[in-house]
């Protein structure tokens, strides 16, 4: 009971104080207290929020504050525009090749991409990419806390956007300032672009390491066909998820070296292509069963072999095609900004820098380059070219090195040769060389100056006196003994020796000099040839030198393209096409920035164009290449064409036209050696006529036309007298010396030949010259019934051949000039002279004998008129005259016996008897009897040998001499000859055999 009321009471004092306020009063003061301080710090906390904001508000601005806001348009241009690789094309479309570059990059849009790469990506880079407007600031409060903290590991922060914007308009500058104007770009470029779009430029730009050749490649187009060989739409899962693996840090991961070799361990790769799968599976883009598969991928035995490369397999007309084409875009660049050809041309600083700008240009700029260059035809050359074993044998000579050292050098005969349109001037294909990574990198065909040689006859030498009208094909002149105009430098032929009077028809044929310069003078003396060079493309000839005389007959360098180019002007009617071998150029979006305009400038008449094509017609007929026509498949083709050889054999040419086109071939060695003369000549032809031979089946109607050189109106033909080149006299039709040709009507001679006089008939021969017979000539000997004629004294004064050393070289060795006389006897041999010495003439030697003639060889002295022929009937019989003659050799009917002979001379006088040669079975007297009428014996003299003809015309090759640049055009060209007929003819007539040993 005790208990009760103490426990009554605690509750009535609880409830008292309840009642009474206190407890809530002072609960109210403290929540009061409590919150209030809980509400200070919250707006304390918000009003430092606000501040921290406002100052990384500010602080955001004053990073930006400079940075340009860019139009739609302004950014367009600066993201799309992202490199990528040129390509070079063969005519008709034929992709050739990549331009070389730093980094290799083909575009392509995004619905040529494969849905497992896209998915791929952004899975791996930005998972949030399709909800995100540029930027995902939870990444970037992450990223800016590592770089504050200095974080060892960074998770980075950037979106695709953002790395569009770094790659493109911005740098990989690491910086506060280029990490916030990054993120205002970035979400400016995302209210003017649609996700496609973005992805599509995201997966152009980005670098995805090296592909199988070892390349630098960006963008999913290139990096598909460098690492796995397929196009970018065909990639499976597991090539495009490590694939799209490979930007985090490309070298790393990629599976090549910068070699083109595949690695020995790609494990880093095949680890962060196993991340990309593990991504895509989180992110829903494949199911368990794909990531499974992917998984099992061999991808090391996928990876793609290395490609064939333009630069390997055409690296001749890959850089060719790269140094025209970065011409045209220099040229274009230094057009748009307002610069000419002669500013750059004067200016060499703005040259370089416009080379400088358009190299960059094509090497990044996504152009497609079209050349003129048919690969089926340029192929086939290439493979008649290395197939070809008959060049001649290589050559070691000495060569200064990097350090200033002599070294031996070995070196092949180079080759060069030009195939081009005449119409057009399309080169259609080229030779660069033998072997471009062995031998060297000289682009013989466009870039290697060589002497031209004889080649340059009928550009310079012949055509513009045609045109002119001064020279005609049957214009004569004399082939004698000649110095340069102003010098008293010689000029000689090929092999020596003199021809006499010769048309300029058959002086191109057989290829004499000394008419050629003498046709140039004449040409010269009415126009600038100057006009004519410069028109034909010549431009590695200076303006001045076009006036030399050595000039008409090769002395200057030219490339094969210019010379090709300006024969190609001759087959195409006179009129000039400029050789080109590129065709347009186009940028990444097909627009042309280049095209090439097809147009001829005339530099001959047709009618000069028709009559030199003629002249150069007989030199595949009967002239210096008169055998190649035996090695064409196709011989009945309007070939005309030209052979050459330069100063000291170091260049042997041969360029030919037909009505569609012309071909060239040049052989040589660097360095300009001599070429072996066994059959130089011959190698070159024939490999020219195998190349033509090929073309002619790739395209046989363009390079085989069945049609001819077509005569234009205004040709005509007439008859000349072989002496002048006259209208024929009568002495001139009575001598048997009336030849026939075409000329322009417009400039036919009308003028009658003056150059005969009648010469009563009273001839005899001296050293195979007719000449008027003399008091005491032996009348034996003298030809009165010849109807000769003699040449007129002021016709030979008027043109400079009365000179002595050139009298007895007038009339050629032909028995069509029989009847043609020397106006004396006086001069027939320039250092002796006919005059009586009162010596006796040499003996004949070498006689022998058959049955029927006796033979014997020519008397050394200049004088002899013939020989009298004597007989024995024993061996010291006596010797009776049985005849006489002017030849070197009698018949006779059968009379057994012993046979000497005499020389007599102009004067009448004899030589001492021959030794004599026994004929069938006469008798044996011990001592040779003289004929009772044969003068007493003088003392003989020892004949001195002379070396026959060929041997004499001949030229010295250890004495040829080199001559400098700096030479005169006479002293360069002293040796500067071409080839003789005798010894063309005679290496062409058949082709060498493969295994002509040197």
């Amino acid at each position: 009971m005790s208990n009760h009321p103490k426990k009554g009471i605690n509750k009535e004092k609880l409830l008292e104080f309840w009642r009474s306020g206190k407890l809530q009063k002072s609960s109210r003061i403290t929540y009061d207290v409590t919150w209030n301080i809980i509400l200070f710090f919250i707006v304390l906390g918000i009003i430092g929020l606000f501040f921290a904001g406002g100052a990384g508000a500010g602080y955001f601005a004053s990073l930006v504050k400079d940075e340009k806001v860019m139009s739609k348009e302004e950014m367009s241009q600066d993201v799309y525009n992202y490199s990528s690789t040129s390509e070079l094309y063969f005519a008709d479309n034929k992709y050739l090749g990549k331009i070389r570059s730093d980094l290799h990059r083909e575009e392509v849009t995004l619905d040529e991409v494969a849905p497992y790469l896209k998915n791929a990506i952004i899975a791996t880079e930005d998972a949030n990419f399709n909800e995100h407007e540029g930027v995902v600031p939870k990444a970037i409060m992450r990223a800016v806390a590592q770089e504050v903290t200095n974080a060892s590991i960074k998770t980075g922060g950037s979106t695709l956007t953002q790395q569009i914007i770094k790659n493109q308009i911005l740098t990989n500058e690491v910086s506060f300032e280029r990490k916030a104007k990054e993120i205002l770009l970035a979400l400016r470029l995302e209210r003017f672009f649609e996700k496609d779009e973005i992805l599509e430029a995201y997966l152009n730009i980005v670098p995805f390491g090296r592909d199988a050749n070892g390349r630098n490649i960006a963008g999913i187009q290139t990096a598909a066909q460098g690492i796995f060989n397929v196009d970018a739409k065909d990639l499976t899962l597991p090539q495009a998820a490590f694939i799209a693996g490979l930007p985090q840090s490309p070298t790393y991961y990629s599976p090549f070296t910068n070699g083109g070799q595949q690695k020995e361990n790609i494990e880093p790769g095949l680890s962060r292509m196993r991340e990309v799968l593990s991504r895509m599976l989180e992110g829903g883009y494949i199911t368990e069963e794909e990531y499974e598969e992917a998984l099992e991928y061999d991808i090391k035995s996928n990876l793609a072999e290395p490609e064939p490369s333009s630069i390997n397999d055409y690296p001749w007309l890959t850089f060719e095609v790269e140094e025209r084409a970065q011409e045209i875009l220099a040229r274009s660049l230094a057009k748009q900004d307002g610069h000419t050809m002669e500013d750059l041309q004067s200016d060499e600083e703005l040259r370089e820098e416009y080379e400088t700008n358009a190299r960059r240009e094509l090497r990044s700029g996504g152009y497609k380059v079209h050349t003129t260059i048919d690969k089926e035809m340029y192929d086939v050359v290439q493979k008649v070219k290395n197939e070809y074993n008959n060049y001649g044998r290589n050559k070691t000579t000495q060569l200064e090195d990097a350090d200033g050292n002599m070294v031996d050098v070995t070196l092949p005969v180079q080759v060069g040769s030009v195939i081009m349109e005449n119409k057009t001037g399309k080169i259609l294909a080229f030779i660069g060389g033998r072997d471009f990574f062995e031998h060297g990198e000289l682009n013989h065909a466009t870039q290697a100056r060589r002497s031209a040689g004889s080649t340059m006859k009928p550009l310079l030498a012949y055509a513009p006196g045609i045109e002119e009208g001064v020279l005609h094909p049957g214009s004569v002149f004399a082939d004698v003994p000649f110095q340069y105009e102003g010098t008293n430098k010689e000029l000689n032929n090929y092999s020596g020796g003199y021809h006499g009077f010769t048309s300029i028809r058959y002086a191109l044929a057989k290829s004499y000099n000394i008419p050629a310069v003498k046709a140039f003078n004449e040409a010269n003396k009415s126009v600038d040839m100057a006009k004519y060079g410069k028109a034909l493309g010549f431009t590695t000839i200076a303006d001045e030198a076009f006036s030399y005389q050595a000039t008409s007959i090769g002395a200057q360098d030219v490339t094969i393209e210019e010379n090709t180019n300006a024969f190609a002007a001759l087959g195409n009617n006179g009129q000039f096409a400029d050789g080109y071998m590129i065709e347009k150029i186009v940028d990444k979006n097909g627009e042309p920035v280049y095209e090439h305009e097809n147009k001829a400038e005339k530099v001959f008449s047709p009618q000069t164009a028709y009559l030199t094509v003629d002249m150069m017609r007989d030199v595949l007929d009967y002239g210096t290449a008169s055998g190649i026509k035996g090695q064409l498949s196709n011989p009945g083709v309007d070939w005309a064409g030209k052979t050459g050889t330069s100063n000291d054999y170091t260049d042997t040419w041969f360029v030919a036209t037909n009505p569609n086109i012309t071909v060239s071939m040049w052989m040589g060695y660097d360095y300009k050696l001599k070429l072996d003369r066994n059959g130089y000549s011959s190698r070159n032809t024939a490999l020219w006529a195998r190349v033509v031979n090929a073309i002619s089946e790739v395209n046989p109607e363009l390079t085989a036309p069945s049609k001819s050189f077509e005569r234009p109106d205004g040709i005509v033909e007439r008859t000349y007298c072989a002496t002048s080149g006259l209208l024929p006299s009568d002495l001139c039709s009575k001598a048997g010396l009336v030849e026939r040709d075409i000329y322009n009507a417009d400039y036919a001679p009308t003028k009658k030949d003056d150059s005969l006089t009648s010469g009563g008939g009273d001839f005899v021969k001296v050293k195979d010259k007719l000449v008027v017979a003399g008091p005491s000539t032996p009348s034996e000997f003298v030809n009165k019934s010849s109807g000769g004629v003699t040449l007129n004294p002021d016709f030979l004064k008027e043109r400079g051949l009365d000179k002595p050393d050139i009298l007895p070289h007038l009339i050629p060795s032909s028995d069509k000039w029989s009847k043609v006389a020397l106006p004396d006897g006086s001069s027939i041999d320039a250092s002796e002279g006919i005059k009586n010495d009162g010596k006796n003439p040499a003996a004949p030697g070498g006689v022998t004998a058959n049955s029927s003639a006796v033979s014997w060889s020519a008397s050394s002295s200049h004088d002899v008129v013939g020989y009298r022929v004597y007989r024995a009937s024993s061996e010291n019989g006596s010797y009776s005259l049985i005849g006489s003659t002017t030849d070197t050799k009698y018949g006779f009917s059968g009379s057994d016996g012993f046979y000497a002979v005499r020389a007599v001379d102009y004067f009448g006088m004899e030589s001492s008897m021959s030794s004599a040669v026994k004929v069938g079975s006469p008798g044996q007297p011990s001592e040779p009897e003289e004929p009772a009428d044969a003068p007493a014996d003088e003392p003989e003299e020892e004949p001195a040998d002379e070396p026959d003809e060929e041997d004499n015309n001949a030229p010295d090759e250890e004495s040829t001499e080199d001559t400098s640049e700096s030479e005169t055009d006479e002293q360069q060209s002293e040796d500067n000859t071409d080839e003789s007929a005798e010894e063309e003819a005679n290496e062409e007539s058949e082709e060498p055999s493969e295994d002509e040993e040197e």
